[in-house]
């Protein structure tokens, strides 16, 4: 049976649905022993014995590909649609068919950027620990949504459905995205160029992708022209925001509390000073896992992977 190792953490929690399905295709699922990524050491060591990888946010690069080339590996796929993981011109150069996963959990995502909007809005995860964990009755006053701007950053499959949901909420949003110029077809979206009108916004939410281009697009500069007490929600990847610069804006107080499911390095460290702000919320890169979402990709994967694998 032909061996497939998964490094994805999402399936890797539901692995035991997958693994009969790929067992019936010939092919033998191996879940990798990890807790968000390998480092390119281990996937060297490891990868050379298996034939295809479902790759998570792991460090898909050239060396690591080389290592699998030079023993079983023959095709991979990307989990998901974030790519800025993977080396895609390696793979070309080594003849090793690649592809991601786009269009999965849009809709997911912008549940929990919706999610993270209103709780900061809300103070909801602020008075959750003072009544649990300092077992008082806090009630501090919160932000109506209503007519509050949103600086929405990537409007694809992701960005698209996070506006829908804060459009619903009587939200105007200003879209910031080069590949794409309309608005959707929903009502209260118009559009321009990063950080243009960034002065304006009451919540700045992060849906895009990652790319050499707009790492730390968001830094010191631009949140120095933002409006005093805006908020920041990420649900994208960490490395869009210079995390020092948030944290001296947060700091500050310029900046009033941020939603963060991605950090810069993950998981997030111990010493991080992020974790001494009270009025933040952090995930664990955990957006698009819902058991349907999960259950769609994996199975995506899957069938891209076994078509590189039986052709």
């Amino acid at each position: 049976m032909k061996k497939i190792l998964v490094t994805c953490p999402p399936m890797l929690g539901m692995i035991e649905e997958f693994v009969p399905v790929a067992a019936e295709r010939g092919y033998e699922l191996v879940p990798a022993k990890v807790t968000q990524v390998m480092t390119e050491e281990e996937l060297m060591a490891q990868l050379p014995g298996y034939e295809g990888w479902i790759i998570g946010d792991d460090p898909a690069t050239r060396r690591v590909f080389e290592a699998g080339r030079a023993g079983e590996l023959k095709a991979a796929v990307k989990w998901g649609i974030g790519v800025d993981n993977v080396d895609f011109a390696a793979c070309k150069d080594l003849g090793i068919p690649i592809i991601n996963t786009p269009n999965m959990f849009g809709g997911e995502v912008a549940d929990v950027a919706l999610g993270y909007v209103i709780g900061l809005a809300r103070d909801l995860f602020l008075i959750d620990r003072g009544i649990r964990l300092d077992h008082g009755w806090p009630k501090p006053p919160g932000m109506s949504l209503a007519g509050k701007r949103v600086a929405l950053v990537g409007f694809g499959d992701i960005g698209r459905s996070t506006a829908k949901r804060l459009a619903a909420f009587d939200m105007p949003i200003v879209a910031y995205d080069p590949g794409n110029d309309d608005d959707g077809g929903i009502g209260g979206v118009e559009r321009a160029t990063w950080p243009q009108r960034i002065e304006e916004a009451d919540f700045i939410v992060f849906t895009c992708s990652l790319n050499p281009r707009n790492r730390h697009m968001l830094n010191a500069e631009v949140l120095a022209s933002a409006k005093p007490g805006v908020q920041v929600v990420n649900v994208a990847r960490g490395p869009l925001i210079d995390e020092q610069a948030l944290i001296d804006a947060l700091q500050s107080g310029h900046v009033a509390a941020a939603a963060l499911d991605v950090f810069e390095v993950e998981p997030l460290p111990a010493d991080s000073p992020l974790r001494a702000m009270p009025r933040c919320i952090f995930g664990s890169h955990n957006g698009s896992n819902t058991k349907d979402a999960v259950r769609r990709a994996s199975q995506e994967a899957m069938d891209k992977l076994f078509g590189f694998l039986d052709s």
